[in-house]
């Protein structure tokens, strides 16, 4: 398992296709993103569920929570049955969203990822993006890694998707 974390924009999902091309074994990348997408429209935008304020906060509510645990016991159970698997996903509670990681892939070999970027330029990808609630980026740029502890730190702000994959690649292989 390969966990990646950091903020909305900052280049996870660009480092787990990059890493699916680099890594000699298939692996496959599952994200947050699709957790979301999957999610009845009525949960998508609702205190149950998970809502985007203006300023780019999110809260989720104890719907998603529920949802939210079963993909991630799911994708452990994947992980258990031989599955090569790399996890995007945003820690919006930090060290505790790190926890119910590890609870849930006790005894897995797990390499844990931070994916930083520089909050400005998060926010001009995000712009770019134009999929995401402007101010996003911004406010999870630092706090989706309080308290959260890694193996391998990469940063995007200068550095190539690609070029942070090889280096997760290299981990991986020792």
């Amino acid at each position: 398992m390969i966990v990646l974390n950091g903020g909305s924009s900052s280049g996870k999902s660009g480092i787990s296709r990059c890493l699916q091309a680099v890594l000699p074994d298939p692996w496959l990348a599952l994200s947050v993103d699709t957790m979301v997408e999957a999610l009845p429209a009525s949960l998508r935008s609702s205190d149950a569920g998970i809502t985007f304020a203006p300023d780019g906060q999110v809260d989720v509510g104890p719907a998603f929570q529920t949802l939210d645990a079963a993909w991630t016991e799911g994708i452990a159970a994947m992980a258990r049955a031989g599955a090569r698997v790399i996890v995007d996903d945003v820690f919006l509670g930090g060290a505790a969203s790190q926890q119910r990681w590890q609870k849930a892939l006790a005894g897995l070999e797990v390499l844990w990822v931070g994916v930083r970027c520089d909050s400005a330029v998060a926010a001009g990808r995000e712009i770019a993006r134009g999929d995401r609630v402007e101010g996003m980026a911004a406010l999870q740029a630092d706090v989706v890694h309080e308290g959260v502890v890694y193996d391998l730190v990469v940063d995007t702000t200068h550095t190539e998707s690609l070029a942070c994959a090889q280096a997760i690649a290299a981990h991986v292989r020792r």
